[in-house]
């Protein structure tokens, strides 16, 4: 899945690394190379390093904290993580004016609403869009056709990359399918590999605008972008799902269900339970293909199309079909388990709201 934040603080660092020895005897820089691995985690502040990759490492850190471990957090915990990556961003911005991604992260706090934060993001998507164009065309055209060179040019892309996919997923929370469609053709067309994944929520744009041809066009058509995988992920099989039971074909709605259950562990668990997980701030959490994390993952993305229609349970026509028929292939017990956990987490949410905010 893409963009995972401390990968790539590996990769920057790595290729700084790297080109530090290009003077030296391959002898030594083999040496040198072989403590590289143990001077990042140990010792970072002996690498060499810009202001930039400083900056990225704040954020990476940022990162980790807000998306990873903020969800799973106590209320305590929590209060403590939002600070320290807020403080982390903060800090990355004043090493780094031009660090977008601590630019975009920050705003994701700092705007009170979904509407506001996409205003945000348009607003600055065409300096980013250049400020890294510039940067990636420059490691180009000074650089070696080579691995290293490829890499720094993709790296120098990546801030605008995340900032135009958050920019599509905004525009489909806003309800705004058309922009988001047109802003993932955007970034496809500067990233034709799709390191963003925004095939992913172009597919559930497509589905909100009953755009059978247009998912069809992205995904099976000459010039779709599929990244390293097949069109069998969670978010294209969700959308044609959504597609089908709008147009009342339960048969082929039961196919593409049935489809799911089997390229997913636990995936009828999940389709029962149909959680709403926080966005990534940084990116797309990422998880790894075909794993129940994804699903969930999935799902979470997709409430736009499983909560249309909403009742007063808080699912939609197709969010209440998905869970009765995934439910029916549950044995008694897990069924039994599931509702005394729906349970639980509905009083403790109601024990929350009586306790007002904190």
């Amino acid at each position: 899945m893409a963009f995972d934040p401390q990968r790539e603080d590996y990769q920057r660092l790595g290729l700084r690394f790297a080109r530090s020895l290009d003077t030296s005897n391959p002898a030594e820089a083999t040496r040198a190379f072989a403590t590289f691995g143990r001077r990042f985690a140990r010792e970072r502040d002996t690498l060499p390093q810009s202001d930039g990759d400083r900056a990225f490492h704040l954020v990476a850190t940022a990162a980790k904290h807000i998306d990873y471990e903020l969800p799973f957090a106590t209320d305590e915990e929590a209060e403590n993580l939002i600070q320290h990556g807020h403080a982390l961003l903060d800090e990355a911005l004043q090493l780094d004016a031009r660090c977008y991604d601590a630019m975009r992260m920050k705003a994701a706090a700092d705007n009170p609403s979904f509407e506001a934060f996409f205003s945000f993001l348009t607003e600055g998507a065409e300096e980013v869009r250049r400020t890294c164009v510039e940067q990636r065309d420059h490691i180009l055209a000074n650089g070696e056709s080579d691995e290293r060179t490829l890499l720094a040019a993709d790296i120098a892309l990546r801030p605008y990359l995340r900032w135009i996919a958050t920019q599509a997923e905004q525009a489909l929370i806003c309800g705004r399918n058309r922009e988001a469609v047109r802003l993932t053709q955007v970034g496809l067309e500067a990233d034709p590999h799709d390191s963003a994944d925004m095939r992913f929520t172009a597919a559930l744009a497509y589905a909100k605008l009953e755009d059978e041809q247009g998912l069809d066009a992205l995904l099976l058509g000459p010039t779709a972008t599929r990244g390293t995988r097949p069109a069998n992920d969670p978010w294209t099989l969700l959308a044609r799902l959504a597609l089908a039971h709008k147009r009342y074909d339960l048969r082929a709605a039961s196919d593409l269900l049935a489809e799911l259950i089997r390229t997913y562990p636990h995936a009828a668990e999940s389709l029962v339970r149909q959680i709403e997980l926080p966005e990534g701030v940084f990116a797309r959490l990422s998880v790894r293909p075909y794993s129940e994390d994804e699903l969930v993952l999935a799902l979470s993305e997709a409430t736009v199309l499983l909560q249309e229609g909403r009742d007063p349970e808080g699912r939609g026509v197709l969010g209440v079909w998905l869970a009765g028929q995934a439910a029916q292939t549950l044995p008694r017990a897990v069924l039994q388990m599931l509702a005394e956990q729906a349970e639980a987490n509905a009083r403790a949410m109601g024990s929350s709201n009586q306790d007002g905010p904190r």
